[in-house]
């Protein structure tokens, strides 16, 4: 058990940032509530954008960018978005700095209009798209921006809840009310892959109450992954604006009906928060656990020996083997980029970034095995003298730290992804059994409180009202996370009411 890392079951909250620490993704910073993400925390968000990405422009998309800065008066105009959004906002009052009388800085140089460092986009692309939207030629519009956004959060946690974070944000434009509601629950399907297929974690799809959704939108969905502590998380958004921003930033264009009218318009977006989930979703008292796919070391082959000659010997096979998993040319390259340094980083694929790392580091092994286990290697190999004799090595799973012995001669890029992919699937197969498990169905008030106590995800139905709805969350601390989209057509008696209209629901006490 690591020494460095409290356990999950004596301290979960610790847990999370110990883990974090432990694995250098990231640091705490000199402003309140703000974060530095450290190399190893960029390189798992750099995998998370390579692969969104993608995506999204399968799907259409382009890229963009938008003002860090947004006038105020823009924020004014959407009545429930400002709403939303006015607590948490930072403000830009001045213009610079100049020295008082004390010889101290002071702002000099107040702005006739004050500036929201952004918490979302809405207003300022619903501004642009105003002036490039003339006619039902221009739709849609389907444009994503890579930035930063802030908002003043009382209490933070790394990862999960920044003063400033890093997501993606989409926004289109469209002509029909159809083509809005289609493109919401597309990307919202996009998301839900991206969390199983690369992430490793099961989510759900649904649909929020009134009380939980967007401020501004019409319809808001979510996807909700359960965490180990049996708390939900949820992952990423998708929200059907209607015309709501169109109304308001005079999004209007000429119809095939030869008449004006206001676009429909849509908005969705995942974060650094993802991070965050993917910890929780799978790391362990040991440290962090990385799904392969967003890994960006797959492999670490750690040396082992005790003589100048055994080191010879082994370094040799060190370097054979890396030629085997990633080819003679990369091993060749990385040798002559990197020269003589400890840690020798070997592109496993150049499309992803993803790396074999031979660990030449004057360390004891065992401190190195240690080392890359906190920072949730997929897979660490051994190859000592006695290995190189027999012609083998020794893998270690880094998921339930099994290991294998393997012949020399059975190392390929073909069997280490395989390896990997095997891994990948038994993380979401282990996240989803968890789930499984801690999902159960409440007949009654009480006994959803009892099983909310517990943990976990309860189903329920529930009659949507914001004032009951307020009463559970001050009684349970537990939300509505969402209305499932694949049984949203279900009725039953409200859980709380009684009343007969009831829809099925998801309940739990969320991050």
């Amino acid at each position: 058990m690591a020494k460095n890392i409290k356990t999950r079951a004596e301290d979960y909250s610790q847990w999370y940032l110990d883990v974090i620490k432990a694995g250098q993704l990231a640091d705490y910073s000199p402003v309140r509530g703000c974060m530095v993400i450290r190399p190893d925390g960029f390189a798992v968000w750099e995998a998370i954008q390579r692969e969104l990405d993608r995506r999204f422009k399968e799907t259409g998309h382009v890229n963009a960018y938008f003002p860090l800065l947004i006038p105020q008066s823009f924020l004014t105009k959407e009545a429930q978005h400002v709403e939303g959004f006015a607590m948490e906002c930072a403000i830009v009052t001045h213009s610079k700095l100049e020295k008082g009388p004390d010889g101290k800085l002071a702002p000099a140089g107040e702005l006739e209009e004050p500036l929201i460092i952004r918490p979302t986009s809405e207003t300022v692309i619903g501004h642009m798209y105003a002036q490039w939207v003339q006619s039902y030629r221009d739709l849609p519009v389907l444009i994503n921006q890579w930035c930063n956004v802030m908002r003043w959060e009382m209490r933070t946690r790394l990862f999960l809840r920044t003063a400033e974070f890093l997501w993606q944000e989409g926004h289109t434009a469209h002509e029909t009310e159809q083509e809005a509601q289609q493109e919401t629950l597309a990307m919202l399907e996009v998301y839900r892959e991206f969390a199983e297929d690369v992430l490793a974690i099961p989510v759900i799809k649904g649909r929020k109450t009134e009380a939980e959704k967007f401020p501004g939108a019409v319809t808001t969905y979510a996807i909700e992954g359960l965490m180990q502590d049996g708390k939900a998380l949820q992952c990423g958004t998708s929200h059907n604006l209607g015309q709501n921003f169109a109304k308001a930033f005079e999004i209007k264009f000429l119809g095939r009906d030869q008449k004006q009218q206001h676009a429909w318009t849509t908005s969705w977006g995942v974060s650094t928060r993802l991070i965050g989930a993917l910890i929780m979703a799978h790391s362990d008292d040991d440290g962090l656990v990385l799904p392969p796919r967003v890994a960006p070391v797959v492999t670490a082959i750690i040396p082992i020996f005790k003589t100048d000659d055994e080191q010879k010997k082994v370094s040799e096979a060190c370097l054979k083997l890396a030629a085997q998993l990633c080819g003679e040319a990369e091993v060749q390259a990385a040798q002559k980029r990197q020269g003589g340094r400890e840690l020798l980083n070997v592109f496993f694929d150049k499309q992803t970034g993803q790396t074999v790392l031979i660990d030449r580091r004057d360390m004891r092994p065992g401190d190195k095995q240690y080392y890359w286990e906190q920072r949730g290697v997929p897979f660490r190999i051994e190859l000592g003298p006695r290995d190189v004799d027999a012609g083998n090595f020794v893998l270690k799973r880094r998921l339930d730290r099994g290991k294998e012995v393997v012949q020399f001669g059975t190392a390929s890029q073909q069997w280490l992804r395989a390896k990997l992919d095997e891994t990948q699937k038994a993380m979401y197969q282990k996240a989803l059994d968890y789930r499984t498990q801690n999902t159960r169905d409440a007949g009654s008030y009480e006994e959803m409180k009892q099983m909310l106590a517990q943990g976990g995800f309860v189903r329920c139905f529930f009659k949507q009202d914001k004032s009951t709805e307020a009463r559970i969350k001050e009684e349970t601390k537990a939300t509505v996370r969402c209305i499932p989209l694949d049984t949203d057509v279900e009725r039953g008696k409200c859980i709380v009411t009684g009343a007969p209209d009831g829809q099925r629901v998801l309940f739990a006490v969320a991050y």
